[in-house]
């Protein structure tokens, strides 16, 4: 189980190996994605709090990746923050998720990113649930559900 230390020490000194890699153009993105999946993914944008279903929706499932199907959260791992975003409280493996300090807006905060094309997913605090404390706050339209 992954704690704060651990995400602290991927952003500060490199993350895991992904799986595998998916790497496109600007482009390339651009063309396949909806204009603000786009957005939130590939320029780090936010949506607003508490705009999708997502936020509310509980059950069994995989989430993945918008961007490239990269399997990142498990259904069980899901919990009502009251944030306005999904949120979870680890990744469905290590090496799913990628971390960077992000120093914008005049906060240092630990974003989160698809290990596997380096979507912008969200950001990850220090003030989930125990017992590993964490809270995943991501974007719904950087995932997408799929039902097993």
């Amino acid at each position: 189980m992954l704690k704060w230390s651990d995400v602290l020490n991927y952003a500060l000194h490199g993350n895991p190996d992904p799986p595998r890699r998916v790497e496109k153009t600007e482009a390339e993105w651009q063309e396949e994605l909806d204009p603000e999946v786009f957005r939130i993914t590939r320029k780090a944008g936010t949506e607003r709090a508490f705009s999708s279903d997502m936020c509310s929706a509980f059950g069994p499932g995989k989430y993945q990746c918008a961007c490239c199907g990269n399997d990142l959260f498990e259904g069980g791992e899901k919990f009502e923050s009251g944030s306005g975003w999904p949120s979870f409280t680890q990744p469905i493996v290590e090496e799913a998720i990628a971390y960077r300090i992000d120093d914008s807006f005049g906060m240092r905060r630990v974003e989160t990113v698809c290990n596997v094309c380096d979507a912008h997913l969200g950001h990850v605090f220090q003030d989930g649930p125990p017992p590993s404390g964490l809270r995943y706050c991501m974007n719904a339209l950087a995932l997408e559900k799929a039902n097993d």
